[in-house]
């Protein structure tokens, strides 16, 4: 999370954040890196001890059967097993969309220079999938469905061993080859390095708590990973236009997520910032999951008003927040003079919620401003862009000349020798 400016220029702010998500979770690098050590060094005897620290948990194997799995479809009722379907059809059919934007290439960059790319699968993904208070339904179809679209050879997913049984049959149904019960950075470790039951994979996906994060970031290297996903954040900008009951619902319908959830909104009208913040008052007063919520919005909401909509803009892609709103008279207009986000929620009618659920864009995305540099996870996450060239004998001649030039002015004998040695045998033969 980017700090926030209280002196950003042309921004006032009416309620600023009194924490910061980013350096709340420091404390933890420590026991993160001592679970990571154990794993590497003990495998499923370190992840078992886990289990009974951090998930009182003391299963006799780690990896769900196929009968389990079947099991666990079977408990569904009628109506969620249809929804998990048709949220798997949405995350599906646009998986396949943005996959057939990715070609590959060959290209004739000059005569006889032949360069190009292939888009080749991942061989294996490790999906984590958070169970969290309450069974996220649609966490494993975000990271698993997008898998099986690119082509991975083998997803292997783990999730906590306290996590409902709908969490193991979205992940059966969404495709995975394995499911492993097994939660935190343990489970990160586990699929990072291998161990005796879990296999060693390429590259991790997939949103989880502090410590899963932390567990992210240490491992990469070795293997890939999508992203470091923090505490979800929402925020929505709004002109006069905007509705204080729809913003506060949606900014509340996030905090509930957890007590470090970063909601805001950033306004051109003081008057509908002060309604807003009326409104999550008088709607904490009824919601379900204040406990969590009021925390959230006490320590980290923020509600901020701009001088004009170009100030409005400019802190909004200062903050890059993970979900944006616009609730703008003309949110098109709006939605194309922004830069940085993770994902865009163009107009009242688009809710978060959509998409966290079942309208098919991916709800693992960007947070702590990383949304300057990426965008959240999605087919391409899945494959790796790898080039290729060959050469005739005209585009030897071609390069190989300046190459030779190149590598002595480097000193580099040994490449000059490379470059020159096929050009003098063209010449010879």
């Amino acid at each position: 999370m980017a700090d926030t400016d209280i002196s950003f220029p042309g921004i006032q702010h009416r309620k600023a954040p009194v924490r910061n998500a980013a350096t709340d979770a420091q404390d933890i690098v420590a026991t993160v890196a001592g679970v990571l050590t154990a794993v590497r060094s003990d495998g499923d005897a370190a992840v078992r001890a886990y289990a009974r620290k951090f998930d009182n948990s003391d299963l006799d194997s780690f990896e769900v059967s196929m009968a389990q799995r079947e099991a666990a479809v079977a408990t569904l009722d009628p109506q969620t097993r249809a929804d998990t379907e048709f949220a798997i059809a949405n995350v599906r059919a646009f998986a396949e969309a943005q996959r057939d934007t990715m070609l590959p290439l060959e290209v004739e960059i000059r005569p006889g220079v032949h360069l190009g790319h292939r888009i080749i699968p991942l061989e294996r993904v490790g999906c984590y999938v958070p169970g969290g208070r309450y069974p996220l339904l649609s966490a494993p179809i975000m990271t698993i469905v997008p898998a099986r679209v690119a082509g991975v050879e083998e997803i292997i997913a783990c999730l906590p061993p306290n996590a409902h049984e709908a969490m193991v049959a979205g992940c059966h149904l969404s495709g995975a080859d394995r499911i492993f019960r097994i939660g935190g950075a343990q489970a990160i470790a586990a699929m990072a390095y291998g161990t005796q039951t879990v296999p060693r994979v390429d590259k991790i996906v997939g949103p989880g708590n502090a410590f899963v994060n932390e567990a992210k970031r240490q491992v990469f290297g070795p293997v890939g990973i999508d992203q470091l996903a923090g505490p979800s954040e929402i925020y929505t900008l709004a002109d006069s236009t905007g509705d204080a009951e729809t913003i506060a619902t949606d900014l509340l319908a996030q905090a509930e997520h957890d007590v470090r959830t970063r909601v805001g909104l950033i306004t051109t009208d003081g008057a509908l910032a002060d309604r807003v913040i009326a409104e999550v008052t008088r709607q904490l007063g009824e919601l379900a999951t204040a406990a969590t919520a009021s925390v959230a919005w006490q320590d980290y909401g923020e509600i901020a008003v701009a001088a004009d909509e170009a100030a409005m803009l400019a802190y909004s892609d200062h903050i890059a927040a993970e979900h944006l709103q616009v609730h703008t008279a003309d949110p098109q207009a709006t939605a194309r003079k922004l830069r940085h986000y993770g994902s865009l929620f163009i107009g009242e009618l688009a809710s978060v919620v959509y998409s966290d659920k079942c309208c098919g864009t991916n709800h693992t995305l960007p947070t702590m401003a990383a949304g300057r540099y990426t965008g959240g996870l999605w087919v391409g996450a899945y494959v790796k862009v790898a080039t290729h060239q060959w050469m005739e004998p005209e585009g030897v001649r071609a390069v190989a000349p300046p190459a030779v030039r190149q590598s002595r002015s480097e000193g580099l004998d040994g490449h000059r020798r490379a470059a020159q040695l096929r050009l003098d045998r063209l010449q010879a033969g």
